[in-house]
């Protein structure tokens, strides 16, 4: 039996604020409190022996490469956000594409490798986003909630209108790792106000830490082998409350029996896997 848990962090630092034009000085300095976090999640990560995968788009990478070095040293995957935080889905192709292979040759110089790895900013994928992961070579997209803890192939070419039956694409090669909002730290903690529309946010810490765990114990009941994906924000998580319950997140998986991986490797293991079967 293995139960695998996926530690992951968007490392957006400003780049959410600012795609969605919130680019005066108290948002962006809102999401500058993600370097000052992610020194604090890599100190707790190698505290406990994580290797986890970081997204982080190219406007990142080429503002604060030391920052992101950091992540690359201490052995954690590097992996595709987009290059700004733009939606794909609001994107012509071009520009989509272009995003795409700048976005890559920032990782390939902070890494020394390109990314196996893409999950879309906002998690919206458009039309021709898969097409694109399989030209350049990915292995694994981590954007769809399509199961919860069994990866699945993804597809293409689904014909989805209001009033005709959902017609279904083709399975490709690129395999998907699913997430899902309720595991992500965001919606429950980040305080909005943008135009009339209020996003409360700031739940209490622990009472999220029984949801997050719940998952587990509920795959760990009911399957043999499965993989659950976190997604943390290290401008969210990095609040001292926040630390806390990651900390106890990470101690109580691991008396549950988890196998922490990053992204990539899990993808590997489930592939293995299939490929024994």
């Amino acid at each position: 039996m293995t139960h695998i848990a996926c530690l992951t962090f968007d490392f957006d630092v400003w780049s959410g604020f600012a795609a969605r034009d919130m680019q005066t000085p108290t948002p962006i300095s809102r999401g500058e409190f993600g370097l000052v976090a992610a020194r604090r999640i890599l100190s707790l990560l190698k505290s406990r022996g994580v290797r986890s995968t970081w997204y982080v788009p190219g406007v990142i990478i080429d503002t604060h490469e030391a920052d992101v070095g950091r992540v690359v040293e201490a052995g954690h995957e590097i992996s595709h956000h987009g290059y700004s935080h733009l939606v794909p889905a609001s994107m012509p192709p071009e520009h989509e594409e272009a995003e795409m292979v700048q976005a890559i040759e920032a990782i390939r110089r902070v890494s020394g490798r390109a990314p196996r790895g893409y999950r879309s900013p906002s998690w919206d994928l458009s039309p021709v986003t898969i097409d694109l992961l399989l030209k350049y070579g990915f292995d694994y997209d981590s954007s769809m909630m399509g199961d919860d803890f069994t990866p699945y192939f993804a597809r293409r070419g689904d014909v989805v209108t209001v009033d005709a039956p959902f017609r279904y694409g083709t399975p490709t090669r690129l395999l998907e790792m699913p997430i899902s909002w309720s595991l992500d730290d965001h919606p429950y903690f980040e305080f909005f106000r943008i135009g009339q529309a209020v996003m409360p946010g700031l739940a209490n810490a622990d009472m999220v830490l029984e949801n997050f765990l719940g998952d587990f114990e509920y795959m760990r009941r009911h399957s043999d082998w499965g993989v659950l994906t976190y997604t943390f924000h290290p401008y969210v998580i990095g609040r001292g409350h926040r630390m806390l319950m990651l900390e106890k997140l990470i101690d109580r998986l691991g008396e549950m029996g988890a196998t922490f991986m990053a992204m990539e490797d899990a993808a590997d293991t489930f592939l293995s896997s299939r490929a024994a079967a």
